[in-house]
């Protein structure tokens, strides 16, 4: 259950509606997610989140699908299951096929087991692998 209700179209402020046509206009669609109606409570925090989103996942060096996937990870590592589900969606509509979700899994296992080790163990980090001054 959510800590606050998630508002409708009807209930939203002016301000918040005007974020939720953006939403609707980039993304081609008449759905907003869970996520908007909850931030929806706080219209600056809304439009500041939803803007630096559209930046930070726009095409650039990195492909967006590249983007979904790495989204998938982070918010897999970081224990967030709205997030694993929204961009996995999200990665597979962007062209992820079962075999790149296979791999990403694998990776991100993968990580996780050697990230546990290497902070169990204290390992220092090799020199050759600090940024130089």
């Amino acid at each position: 259950m959510g800590t606050v209700p998630l508002l409708s179209d009807d209930a939203v402020s002016a301000e918040a509606l005007a974020v939720f046509d953006d939403i609707r206009k980039v993304r081609g669609t008449e759905y907003i997610n869970n996520f908007w109606r909850a931030l929806a409570h706080d219209p600056a925090l809304l439009k500041a989140t939803w803007e630096r989103l559209k930046d930070v996942m726009a095409p650039g060096a990195l492909d967006p699908l590249v983007k979904e996937m790495l989204y998938v990870a982070v918010s897999t590592a970081n224990g967030c299951s709205y997030c694993v589900h929204s961009h996995t969606a999200a990665a597979k509509a962007k062209g992820m096929t079962p075999e790149m979700q296979g791999e990403l899994l694998a990776v991100i296992g993968m990580a996780m087991q050697t990230n546990g080790l290497v902070t169990a163990l204290q390992t220092p980090v090799d020199d050759m692998f600090e940024a130089e001054p």
